[in-house]
């Protein structure tokens, strides 16, 4: 046999062929990389069109934690299972405001522009994020967005900035009837609505409860306000984790006889340090049990700042400037998170 005989030319080819599987890799992987495409298929959420049960936590102060804080967040989450995030656009604790819009709801910026830089930070992660507005009671800031027009313009500063980002949805009003600053009547919420869809007719809205719903509150949610999915704050007491599965089934019924089934989501369950009641790691996992047997779509390992601490200490993520979110997580939290996935 002749020895191959070398010139440019097909050299030139191998080259070139290289470099094309190469291209073929990097295009690959750029496609990996896109982010997720949030939606929904009858009672369930669809990332990128498949089926997925949300598995969330709270990361309430993320625009207050430092870029590192929030990748190392963002990777430990994910290595624990962990598919969403809960974030606010209006978050004022401790004194330090990090709120993406004002009181009027116009841009505040540098805060506006690192809920951008965060939303896709999770889209390369692969992950979802539940963007939440707040008209306040005071605890966690000053009360704002207190007039309609406030309301609608703190609506288009976040759509607006967002629109491009397919990993995101909206709470346009955390705990909507509960009757202090916080509440936003059924008209205003159905204005609310519209304006978003105006905005971006494919994005997925809800109104958050306060508590377990009524059947009324549930038709006014999903016939008049028209909410994509729907999301009850059930109690924070002992009991709570052992109900969780028959009130799941009773919603997704009321739902039926309604006429429109949207994705059960419980975006903020009962969290350790709250009230006297500790709850323990079965108590996490009944909860999360009890929401998927029951047919529910999605479901929040909840956290919050220790009421009874000295400086309300761990904060976990209510404030994120000094400490990352999983540097804050007291022993009980870390077991949870070890046998979450499973």
């Amino acid at each position: 046999m002749m020895p191959t005989k070398f010139t440019y030319r097909s050299a030139a080819f191998k080259l070139a062929l290289v470099c094309s599987l190469f291209g073929s890799s990097s295009a690959l992987s750029q496609h990996e990389t896109l982010p997720p495409k949030l939606g929904i298929e009858g009672g369930r959420f669809t990332v990128n069109g498949q089926p997925t049960f949300l598995l969330g936590m709270s990361y309430y102060g993320a625009l207050g934690a430092s870029d590192d804080f929030v990748r190392r967040d963002l990777a430990d989450m994910k290595r624990h299972g962990i598919n969403w995030i809960r974030v606010w656009a209006t978050w004022a604790a401790f004194d330090n405001d990090v709120s993406a819009v004002n009181q009027q709801g116009g841009p505040r910026q540098p805060f506006l522009d690192k809920l951008v830089r965060l939303v896709r930070e999770c889209g390369r992660q692969g992950m979802i994020v539940d963007v939440t507005l707040s008209r306040g009671n005071g605890m966690v800031g000053p009360p704002r967005l207190q007039s309609l027009t406030a309301h609608r313009r703190a609506v288009e500063t976040i759509v607006t900035a967002l629109k491009a980002e397919p990993n995101w949805c909206l709470d346009l009003a955390n705990e909507r009837d509960v009757r202090d600053k916080r509440f936003v009547g059924v008209a205003e919420l159905k204005e609310l609505h519209s304006l978003v869809k105006k905005l971006d007719p494919a994005r997925l809205v809800t109104a958050s409860h306060g508590s377990d719903l009524t059947r009324e509150q549930m038709r006014e949610d999903v016939e008049t306000i028209g909410v994509d999915f729907v999301c009850p704050h059930r109690p924070r007491t002992p009991e709570s984790p052992g109900q969780t599965e028959a009130k799941t089934r009773e919603y997704l019924e009321w739902m039926r006889q309604i006429g429109r089934i949207v994705p059960l989501h419980y975006q903020e369950p009962f969290p350790r340090g709250y009230t006297k009641w500790q709850p323990g790691v079965e108590d996490f996992l009944t909860d999360l049990r009890g929401a998927k047997t029951g047919g529910a779509a999605g479901w929040c390992f909840h956290n919050t700042a220790q009421r009874e601490g000295a400086q309300h200490r761990p904060r976990r993520s209510f404030d994120l400037r000094e400490l990352r979110l999983f540097d804050q997580l007291d022993d009980e939290e870390r077991k949870v998170l070890s046998v979450l996935k499973d």
